[in-house]
């Protein structure tokens, strides 16, 4: 067991180092001389670097809006309703505004005793102002109570929560 958790620490220590190295600025100087050997070790690093961009495409994104409905417009824009009938379609409708690529836009439906009644996301592509709507069914019906309805961005919470009553 003392290996294996001394060569765990052996390897942590080797990934920080790596990862340090790949984070280093490189610096531009008249001596080319001296700079490929310092170089050379950074290099390798770029590529597993370029994996987080997406996440940086889909963190420009921001949720400019939350509204809750029963119907969507052509235009995707939902009224906002405050009352549902128990068989009614939820629609949580969310506005957003800047770049994303793959970014997962959810929603999640808590009912008023903070259990967790639908959750469901959808991948958003966008370089302007846009809207997703992601819709909530019950066959059974939605029980009576109050609800919340909460939106996240890449599993972050976004926007403000809306709350809204079935009866």
């Amino acid at each position: 067991m003392k290996k294996t958790s001394i060569s765990t620490a052996v390897l942590a220590a080797l990934l920080a180092t790596v990862a340090l190295a790949g984070c280093k600025k490189k610096e531009d100087t008249a001596d080319n001389n001296a700079q490929p050997a310092a170089t050379t070790p950074a290099e390798p690093t770029p590529a597993p670097m370029s994996a987080p961009e997406p996440m940086a495409a889909a963190a420009a994104v921001s949720v400019t809006g939350v509204t809750v409905g029963k119907t969507a417009a052509a235009d995707k824009s939902v009224a906002s309703t405050a009352l549902f009938a128990p068989k009614d379609d939820i629609i949580v409708s969310v506005r957003t505004d800047g770049t994303a690529t793959n970014a997962n836009v959810g929603a999640k439906l808590t009912y008023q005793d903070g259990q967790v009644a639908g959750e469901n996301s959808q991948t958003l592509n966008t370089t302007a102002a846009d809207t997703t709507n992601i819709t909530f069914k019950n066959a059974k019906g939605w029980p009576a109570g109050k609800y919340r309805a909460e939106v996240t961005v890449d599993g972050k919470a976004a926007g403000t929560p809306q709350e809204f009553e079935v009866k």
